[in-house]
């Protein structure tokens, strides 16, 4: 069994920040990449920003240089930090991670339970 544990969304006024994180637990070999995500009600889920097991990050185009990806490879734990965040940021952020739970086990792809963000104007 894998989990992973959202934490940092909430509410927030246009131009604040707040810090997301996702903490992966259980049964892990390792951990490949791992990213976030977003999703409104009735939309697609987005890709917001990804990072590397060796920590190269990508983000993006409508989130880049506003968030920051970093991973704890220690603590099989991803995060993001938002800083001037605007009223489209809203949504609902989940995180996603591949997991490797042994050594000749492929990756599969897991999700947390997702954290919802609101950014007031």
């Amino acid at each position: 069994q894998v989990q992973l544990v959202e934490s940092g969304g909430g509410l927030v006024q246009a131009g604040g920040s707040l810090r997301l994180s996702c903490a992966a637990s259980g049964s892990i070999f390792s951990i490949n990449a791992m990213g976030w995500y977003r999703q409104a009600p009735g939309k697609a889920r987005e890709w917001v920003a990804g990072i590397t097991r060796g920590g190269s990050s990508s983000y993006a185009a409508s989130v880049k240089s506003r968030f920051t990806i970093t991973r704890d490879n220690a603590k099989n734990t991803v995060f993001m930090q938002m800083n001037s965040l605007k009223a489209e940021d809203t949504d609902v952020y989940y995180c996603n991670t591949n997991i490797k739970r042994s050594p000749t086990s492929p990756g599969n792809d897991y999700w947390g339970q997702g954290t919802q963000v609101t950014v007031s104007s």
